[in-house]
């Protein structure tokens, strides 16, 4: 390398005006940049830029095993040093292979500027070895793309790359230079005052719009603040905490905006989505309910890999996952007082396209967390004479391991009913249920936990908080469901 710098130098010491070729252009606009870390893999419509960039001592080249390595490891680079990421790669298949990367940068607004090579001009759109659209493919999932057909263009064109991709809300732009523009020769001068008529992002908020945003949410009846990347790119995090405070209204991020609101603010109700807080909010009256849950193990996939079958006939059967051991916390509110509350709870999630067997009339369902950090679900479905048609259950132990019940190793035997006083309806509510070697005795926290869910289900059913024993010991807390004991259950 020592031979390498020693001829740029002396290219260096050259006049200004002397013709260079387009690939000494992009390492000299590279170095204008201040840039110091280049991630590519060679490839040969880009090899005469590699032959220079291997001249020279200024900056890194990070060799990658793969394109999309290229541009993610560039993405990983500006997130973590606030600068512009750099990622060559050559054309064709090298283009192709970045642009998930280009894209995950396109989404959460990363800085970075792509060269790619292109086939020679005279080539472009004649289906020539290793060309593609490169334009075309990665419009949609970039800041501004350029291809440069003139060498003299290329200078301008990189510097505005830069300019574009830092400025503003950042984004990635690409450049794309066919091959035949990086042996071309030309001058080599830098812009140092760039000024472009089309683009003119802006930088600073309307006072009047602000205005308005902030009457509307003081005028909310809940308002909800709802954050995102910006907060973070924008190092805007203490100025977020401060509105979070002065508006006393919850606040959620994304998963890019994790860290811009403090997780310790009770007015943080954690993040939205499927790897989020669920949450349960019930206001009423004179009662109120809320309550954050979050996840402290994995999912539990209940059945086949999460197909769980409900009868006979394998058509009648739902995907269906249950997460155990949620962690709450919240308030309780009632007439005026209200209490800090804390626990654990059980999630069920499940759908299907099928209804029940035709001969079935209800379930009985339960899920219940064990004290030593297991779980165990199991159901019945019963048929018209109240017999067990079909059964299904997963036992998770304290370690993970979760085994899967056939429908023979499950026995459901009531105990002592309880009648409601509004539907006359005799449910069931103490339980003893053999799951494989094991059994368990269920006894309801209160006896009417019963559900009026016409208007939404079209059933009413008893479904309420129990405790497990196992020989005579408590052993765990969960929920037990009854249903089809005062009608045939009719789902709509």
């Amino acid at each position: 390398m020592k031979s390498a710098s020693a001829e740029v130098h002396r290219v260096e010491d050259l006049a200004q005006d002397a013709p260079i070729t387009g690939a000494e252009i992009v390492v000299r606009c590279l170095q204008a940049e201040g840039v110091k870390h280049v991630f590519g893999y060679p490839g040969g419509a880009v090899l005469y830029i590699y032959d220079e960039i291997f001249k020279q001592d200024s900056f890194q080249h990070i060799l990658v095993r793969h394109e999309q390595a290229a541009v993610h490891a560039a993405d990983a680079y500006s997130r973590s040093s606030l600068l512009v990421g750099v990622a060559l790669v050559t054309s064709g298949p090298g283009v192709t292979n970045a642009v998930t990367g280009i894209a995950t940068a396109y989404m959460d607004s990363i800085p970075l500027v792509i060269l790619t090579g292109q086939v020679p001009t005279h080539a472009i759109g004649q289906d020539a070895f290793q060309e593609c659209d490169t334009v075309g493919i990665t419009r949609p999932c970039v800041k501004h793309n350029f291809l440069v057909k003139d060498v003299r263009e290329l200078a301008p064109t990189i510097c505005k790359a830069f300019y574009i991709a830092r400025s503003g809300r950042p984004g990635p732009v690409l450049v794309d230079i066919p091959k035949d523009v990086s042996i071309a020769r030309c001058a080599f001068e830098y812009p140092r005052n760039l000024s472009l008529r089309s683009y003119n992002p802006v930088v600073k908020g309307h006072m009047g719009q602000i205005k308005k945003a902030v009457q509307l949410l003081l005028a909310a009846e809940r308002p909800m603040i709802y954050t995102g990347g910006g907060v973070i790119l924008a190092n805007a995090s203490d100025l977020l905490n401060r509105l979070v405070d002065r508006l006393n209204a919850p606040c959620t991020n994304t998963l890019m905006g994790l860290g811009g609101m403090r997780a310790s603010n009770r007015k943080f109700v954690g993040m939205p989505g499927m790897h989020g807080t669920y949450e349960a909010n019930i206001v009423a009256e004179d009662f109120a309910l809320r309550l954050g849950l979050r996840e402290t193990q994995p999912v539990m996939l209940n059945g086949d890999q999460g197909f769980s079958r409900k009868g006979p006939d394998p058509h009648a059967a739902s995907y269906y996952y249950s997460v155990p051991h949620l962690k709450v916390s919240g308030t309780v509110a009632r007439d005026g007082q209200s209490d800090a509350v804390t626990g654990e709870a059980w999630l069920d999630h499940e759908w299907s396209s099928e209804y029940l067997d035709a001969d079935a009339v209800g379930w009985d369902w339960i899920g219940i967390n064990r004290a030593d950090g297991g779980a165990l679900m199991a159901f019945r479905v019963r048929d018209l004479k109240g017999n067990q048609l079909w059964a299904g259950g997963s036992v998770r132990s304290g370690d993970g391991a979760t085994q899967i019940l056939r429908p023979e190793e499950i026995e459901f035997r009531a105990g002592r009913q309880w009648i409601s006083p509004r539907t006359g309806t005799a449910y069931p509510v103490q339980w003893w249920v053999r799951l494989g070697g094991r059994e368990i005795a269920l006894r309801p926290l209160m006896e009417d936990q019963e559900n009026d869910a016409r208007l939404s289900t079209g059933a009413i059913y008893w479904e309420g908080a129990v405790s497990a024993y196992e020989h005579g010991a408590t052993v765990g807390s969960g929920y037990l469901e009854l249903t089809g004991y005062g009608e045939r259950l009719r789902l709509r």
